[in-house]
């Protein structure tokens, strides 16, 4: 009886295990360090502003790629894409200096308030981080002064990264839709 059930057990396992461990040419099982995982992590703190331009004309860097949808006929310009290329600067000035570039877009979301969904990259020009990027993804309420949203990965130095953005509202002009924000950004990354 004993030798019955320890067949049993072995060939169920045996069956699990091609199951479970079984690589379907669709995903597959790797080790952390062929990735360079193995790494120590370092916790980064990035201050900068973010200055986005939709009023000025040629000197604009927003653009309105889908506007609000007119049928919800609402006052926060529910559905309006926006595609951005906007400096990021060392001071609150735009002739500060200009150390990297928000890429990205933003959609508003919401037909109550003006939400944003951020869908933004920080591509960075300033010394070992030159030419690496910070991939931010999430809400941003306009309505609150200060808000937080995930980092969710980035290039570079930034592969596998975690953290998030904390942005706060420097200026805000309702009329024009332009903004200069403060952002402090805590990053968790590879060495």
């Amino acid at each position: 009886m004993g030798t019955k059930l320890f067949h049993t057990l072995l060939l169920l396992s045996y069956a699990l295990s091609n199951v479970i461990g079984e690589e379907t040419g669709f995903v597959g099982t790797l080790h952390p360090k062929s990735l360079g995982l193995h790494k120590k992590q370092t916790l980064s703190h990035f201050k900068f502003y973010w200055h986005d331009i939709v009023s000025s004309g040629a000197n604009s860097t927003s653009a309105t790629v889908i506007p609000p949808l007119p049928k919800y006929n609402t006052s926060t310009s529910f559905g309006m894409v926006n595609v951005m290329d906007n400096p990021l600067t060392l001071g609150p000035e735009m002739g500060s200096k200009l150390v990297g570039r928000a890429e990205g877009f933003y959609a508003l979301t919401s037909q109550s308030q003006i939400n944003l969904h951020m869908v933004m990259n920080f591509a960075l020009f300033e010394g070992k981080y030159n030419g690496s990027t910070i991939t931010i993804v999430g809400r941003n309420a306009v309505s609150e002064n200060e808000k937080d949203i995930p980092v969710v990965g980035g290039s570079g130095i930034f592969k596998f990264a975690k953290g998030y953005a904390h942005a706060k509202t420097y200026f805000f002009d309702p009329k024009t839709g332009d903004a200069t924000t403060e952002y402090n950004v805590y990053v968790l990354h590879n060495e």
